[in-house]
C-alpha cells in the first residue's frame, strides 16, 4: 500500500490538500496500535496492517480500514476514493462525522466493558467450530470469500478439535484449507514462503509481501496436519517453508526479518504454476494464455492476466 498509495503522486496532493497525516510505526508504539486496532476490529469485524485510521481533530476515530489501493479494485474501496468522500462531508456536514466518532467511542466502550464481565463455557469451543464450518469454502478451502488470509491459527485449532472430538468433518477442512493454500498462488513456487493474504477467494492473485509471524504459524500448522495424517505432501511445504526462511528471511547476524517485500513492478512470476508461456519483454515479467491454437496478446498486467486465465477456465 505504501507504494501503490502513499508514493502516489495524485493521493499525496489529495491527503497534504485536505488532511493532517501521522505515521505510527506500530513496533516502536505498540501502545497506539492496540488503541486504534481494538477500534478497527469493532467496527470491521478484523484487523491487520497497514491499519488506516481517519480521525476528527479531536482524535476520534470516524472510519477505519486495513489494506486500501489507490482506486476501487478487488471488492475493496479506493483510497482516492474514501478521501474525496471524506473531504466533501467534512466541508459540507461536519457535524455528521463528529456524532458519527462519538457513536463509535460508545460502542467501542460499551463493547468492551460487556467483554470483560463475561465469562467462557465449554460450549464456546463447540460454538467456535460450528462458525468455521458454517463459513467453510467447500471449493477453495479457507473461510468465506475475498480477500482471504491463511489464519493458520484457525486450522491448529480445528486440529485440535478434532484430536478432542474425532469430528472427521474438521480434518476435512483443516486439510482443505492447508492443501488449497498450498496449491495457489498465495504459495511462492519458485523461491518458496507464503505471501500474506489473496486477494480473491481462489488464493490465486496475492498481496507479496511476506510476513515472519504467517510462515511461522503456517509452517507450525503443517507441522500438526502432517503429524495428524503423514501425509509426505505437508512434509514437503515445511521443508520448502523453512529452507525459505533461514535462506531469505534470517539476517548474517543471526535474527530473522520480520517482513520481505517484493519490489518487482509485476507480479506474473509469482503464479508460474498457472501460466503457459512467460518471457521478458522490456524487462518485465510477460505471460500470455493459448487456447485452440490462438493466444492473446503478452500481457505484463496482473489483472489482465489473471482475467485470461479466468476466460479459458484455467482458474
Amino acid at each position: 500500500m505504501e507504494r501503490e498509495s502513499f508514493e502516489d503522486q495524485e493521493v499525496a496532493d489529495i491527503l497534504n490538500e485536505y488532511f493532517i497525516c501521522i505515521k505510527v510505526d506500530r513496533e516502536e508504539r505498540l501502545d497506539i496500535d492496540n488503541i486504534y486496532m481494538t477500534v478497527c476490529q469493532a467496527l470491521t469485524g478484523q484487523g491487520g496492517w497497514p491499519l488506516t485510521i481517519f480521525m476528527i481533530p479531536e482524535k476520534k476515530p470516524f472510519y477505519t480500514g486495513t489494506y486500501f489501493p489507490k482506486r476501487n479494485k478487488y471488492g475493496h474501496l479506493g483510497l482516492i476514493n474514501i478521501l474525496t468522500r471524506v473531504e466533501g462531508i467534512w466541508r459540507n456536514n461536519k457535524e455528521q462525522l463528529v456524532e458519527t466518532s462519538k457513536e463509535i467511542l460508545e460502542t467501542v466502550k460499551k463493547s468492551l466493558e460487556a467483554t470483560s464481565k463475561e465469562t467462557i463455557s465449554k460450549d464456546i469451543v463447540h460454538e467456535t467450530y460450528n462458525e468455521f464450518s458454517h463459513f467453510f469454502n467447500s471449493v477453495y478451502g479457507g473461510f468465506g470469500t475475498k480477500p482471504k488470509f491463511p489464519t493458520p491459527h484457525n486450522v491448529s485449532f480445528l486440529l485440535k478439535y478434532w484430536k478432542a472430538t474425532g469430528k472427521e468433518r474438521t480434518l476435512t477442512i483443516a486439510e482443505k484449507t492447508l492443501s488449497s493454500i498450498y496449491r495457489g498462488g498465495i504459495f511462492d513456487h519458485i523461491g518458496f514462503g507464503f505471501a500474506r493474504y489473496s486477494v480473491d477467494e481462489k488464493w490465486l492473485v496475492t498481496h507479496f509481501e511476506k510476513m515472519l509471524y504467517d510462515n511461522a504459524l503456517l509452517a507450525t500448522a503443517y507441522i500438526e496436519v502432517y503429524q495428524a495424517t503423514g501425509k509426505e505432501l505437508y512434509k514437503d511445504i515445511i521443508e520448502k517453508t523453512f529452507i525459505y526462511v533461514l535462506r531469505d528471511m534470517t539476517s548474517e547476524e543471526g535474527g530473522f526479518y520480520s517482513v520481505v517485500l517484493n519490489n518487482n513492478k509485476s507480479q506474473i512470476y509469482e503464479i508460474v504454476p498457472f501460466i503457459e508461456k512467460q518471457g521478458m519483454i522490456e524487462d518485465q515479467p510477460t505471460a500470455y494464455v493459448c487456447e485452440n491454437f490462438a493466444c492473446n496478446t503478452p500481457t505484463s498486467d496482473i489483472e489482465q492476466f489473471t482475467k485470461l486465465l479466468m476466460a479459458s477456465n484455467r482458474l
